[in-house]
């Protein structure tokens, strides 16, 4: 399988040979998921697209984390909406931050792309000012699984700006390949970014990358760890898969000669 390119009109982050590699959270197999440590791995392993969450603290600002609170991560209580920055930047590891600023992740690795998912209403207005502010705008795709903050997004940035789809949308255009049609309902996006299944409910198949190829939307699977599967959505023609794992999927785009280092700069 060779690099092509799937059409994705209007949007510069994703002007790249397509199957994408995204690195999730940064790795998070290796335990340390979302954080600046886990980033710089995945960047020295030649990853080009890192995809990571964001939520906004008490005082509005933009930070890097998953979850709604820290217990999972961080073995401590609290929720970050409802703590100030301060008290997560005192929180380290090493001497650094465990929980970054959205700002300070994207002025690390200004030749990287991140895929950013918007985990809260609240952080909404917060992830568009720091876009605005970095001039990011062009290898930022602002995700997440609510249509209301895409749409809220959208509006903001203009219609240049890479989105996902949210679930609702999600949901319309895997009926819609069903019928065939309905293609004038669909929300603008730069991509679908979807689990290969929904309970019983196998969403990634031909017909649907068919028709969201149709509408030049990109399909990105998440989250993929086994090696079989990565071979099996390739041969199905995927646009890009998110992984834990990041080195397994590193040595499958290499078998297949896909691995993005070899036509990225460093």
């Amino acid at each position: 399988m060779r690099f092509r390119h799937t059409p994705a009109v209007g949007y510069a982050y994703l002007d790249a040979p397509t199957p994408l590699a995204f690195a999730h959270r940064g790795g998070a197999a290796a335990g340390d998921e979302n954080t600046l440590a886990a980033f710089e791995r995945a960047v020295a392993m030649g990853y080009r697209y890192v995809e990571t969450d964001t939520h906004a603290t008490a005082d509005g600002v933009c930070v890097v984390f998953h979850d709604d609170t820290l217990d999972r991560v961080l073995g401590r209580p609290g929720r970050v909406a409802q703590l100030r920055y301060a008290d997560l930047a005192s929180i380290r590891k090493d001497g650094e931050p465990v929980v970054p600023r959205l700002e300070d992740v994207l002025g690390a690795w200004p030749g990287v792309r991140f895929n950013v998912d918007i985990k809260s209403d609240h952080a909404v207005d917060p992830a568009i000012e720091v876009v605005r502010r970095t001039g990011a705008a062009d290898r930022v795709l602002l995700a997440s699984f609510s249509d209301a903050r895409l749409a809220r997004v959208r509006t903001a940035l203009g219609p240049g700006q890479a989105t996902s789809m949210g679930q609702r949308w999600v949901t319309r255009l895997w009926v819609a390949s069903r019928y065939g049609r309905g293609a004038q309902r669909m929300a603008r996006a730069a991509a679908a970014q979807v689990p290969v299944r929904s309970g019983r409910l196998r969403v990634v198949d031909s017909r649907f990358l068919r028709y969201a190829h149709r509408l030049g939307v990109q399909v990105h699977v998440w989250t993929i760890d086994d090696p079989t599967e990565m071979h099996e959505l390739l041969d199905l023609g995927v646009d890009g898969i998110m992984t834990d794992r990041v080195e397994v999927l590193r040595d499958v785009y290499r078998a297949r000669g896909l691995w993005p280092g070899s036509v990225w700069p460093a």
